[in-house]
């Protein structure tokens, strides 16, 4: 059939809309913005595979586009029956299409064959091309639909996946690969189509993941599209669940490495993905970062309020919880449960304070029991009416001085970690000596194992002999008033002695 893209198609394309008509190279697209480009419908067909020909009927808002192979067309297909297209922030439709190849009159169709051949230069050379004419030939890099994030203050861990939760809000997320170069953290992630890119781009660059850390810095990439060998932790392509694992291979195929050369000069084979050796308590926190990403108008997301239940009853007081809890944000109230006294609820600041609480605190061993952290479904913790006494199982601790993280940007932020037997003590006066630290803890129930003060004394490492002595003594010892004005500060330490 030949086809002419002069608008008197119609009675050619009815029989088109069946949604399951047989598998074929030819894809029709339905349903397109008005002012939509060759090269975003382009785009959407790169990363399965070589683009052969592509026909816009413009008046229609619909267009033909030729893969080379059934094979790329029926993965396309596939994916974006489950994944919703979208160009230019509508929904799009895809289907194949009766014809098995697009036979198109060149002449009315230069314009999207010369978009094509310079859409698929730049894919085989990764280099600017000169001496088309076509205003749209070479793609821009503002146009291409793969980002490259690097990520600064990495205070935390930040994973491939919470790069996709992040960045799936703007667009469907088709490849990452992330490596580590000049030992910064960094990645490319491609999405179907470079308007998700652009707006992904205009809306996250700058903003942190994490409180006052983790800033992304996003530029296009002059990579139009991704090639990626294994699915793993340092790459993905959900496109193709299929892909092996590779095994620590490097996520990068050899062509792309030269690629990559050109534009960032980095190592054909990712480096270590470690810039801090965070415990994988953190990796878990990393999940909450894709609800705190800041955007306008978008709540901190994420819930802010946890469940703590198997407390030890005899025990636990709203006083010990806001504690223990405050080692990880800034605890807002704490409810006892009247009828259920080894249950608490505990809202925190944000939903990433919640997450980092939940993951940290979750199977740790209070007062001789294994506690149970889990979100609530409680969006705020209610205070007992006005003259109701509830025997005090509720507290407000919103203006608590305690608070560790209230100041943005404060250095807490980059000291937060497990429990573990190793306290890290500050703000200790000149009169106090190690002796009588030592015998302090002592107090709290545990073995003091070892002691070490920090040069200036006013700090010091202080080991207990398990973690469960070492949560004690914090819940029992922060904010110890040690004399002449001074308030001990504790809290979990990296290190041991």
């Amino acid at each position: 059939i030949c086809l002419s893209a002069n608008g008197n198609d119609n009675k050619k394309f009815k029989s088109d809309d069946k949604m399951d008509g047989a598998p074929s190279r030819v894809l029709h697209i339905r349903k397109l913005p008005g002012e939509v480009t060759e090269t975003e419908v382009i785009a959407l067909g790169l990363p399965f595979g070589k683009v052969t020909n592509i026909l816009m009927l413009k008046g229609k808002n619909q267009a033909f586009l030729e893969l080379a192979t059934e094979e790329a067309a029926i993965t396309m297909v596939n994916y974006y029956s489950a994944v919703t297209p979208h160009l230019r922030n509508q929904p799009i439709y895809i289907q194949y299409s009766n014809h098995k190849e697009l036979k198109t009159d060149n002449t009315l169709n230069q314009r999207a064959q010369a978009v094509l051949q310079a859409v698929t230069a730049v894919q085989a050379t990764n280099a600017p091309i000169s001496g088309t004419t076509v205003s749209e030939s070479a793609v821009t890099p503002a146009q291409s639909p793969v980002l490259r994030i690097i990520i600064d203050n990495m205070y935390y861990p930040v994973t491939l996946d919470v790069l996709h939760q992040i960045f799936s809000k703007f667009g469907a997320v088709l490849k990452i690969i992330t490596f580590t170069k000049n030992n910064q953290f960094q990645a490319l992630l491609q999405y179907g189509d470079p308007v998700n890119a652009q707006q992904a781009k205009l809306a996250l660059d700058g903003q942190n993941i994490y409180n006052a850390c983790c800033t992304l810095r996003i530029d296009f990439s002059k990579l139009v599209n991704l090639n990626v060998k294994y699915n793993n932790d340092k790459s993905r392509d959900y496109t193709r669940p299929d892909l092996p694992s590779g095994d620590g291979q490097p996520a990068l195929d050899p062509a792309i490495a030269a690629a990559f050369a050109k534009e960032t000069s980095l190592l054909a084979v990712p480096g270590a993905l470690s810039p801090l050796a965070i415990p994988n308590a953190a990796a878990a926190a990393a999940a909450a970062a894709a609800g705190r990403v800041g955007m306008p108008g978008v709540s901190s997301g994420g819930n802010t309020v946890l469940l703590v239940s198997n407390l030890n009853e005899e025990m636990v007081t709203p006083q010990s919880l806001f504690t223990l809890f405050g080692v990880y944000g800034d605890v807002q109230r704490v409810k006892i449960l009247y009828n259920k006294k080894d249950s608490a609820l505990i809202q925190m600041a944000d939903g990433n304070q919640s997450q980092l609480a939940m993951s940290h605190l979750n199977g740790q061993k209070m007062y001789g029991k294994i506690i149970r952290v889990t979100l609530s479904k409680h969006q705020t913790v209610q205070l007992p009416r006005e003259g109701l006494d509830d025997q005090g199982l509720t507290k407000d601790f919103g203006n608590s001085p305690l608070h560790r993280f209230k100041k943005p940007g404060s250095k807490n932020f980059q000291n937060i970690f497990p429990p573990s037997a190793t306290l890290h003590l500050s703000n200790i006066p000149p009169s106090v000596a190690e002796e009588d630290l030592r015998t302090l803890f002592a107090n709290t129930g545990g073995t003091v194992k070892a002691f070490k003060f920090f040069q200036d004394h006013k700090m010091a490492l202080l080991q207990m002999s398990t973690v469960e002595e070492a949560i004690q003594a914090l819940i029992d010892l922060h904010n110890y008033n040690l004399g002449e004005n001074h308030h001990l500060r504790v809290s979990f330490s990296k290190s041991t002695i």
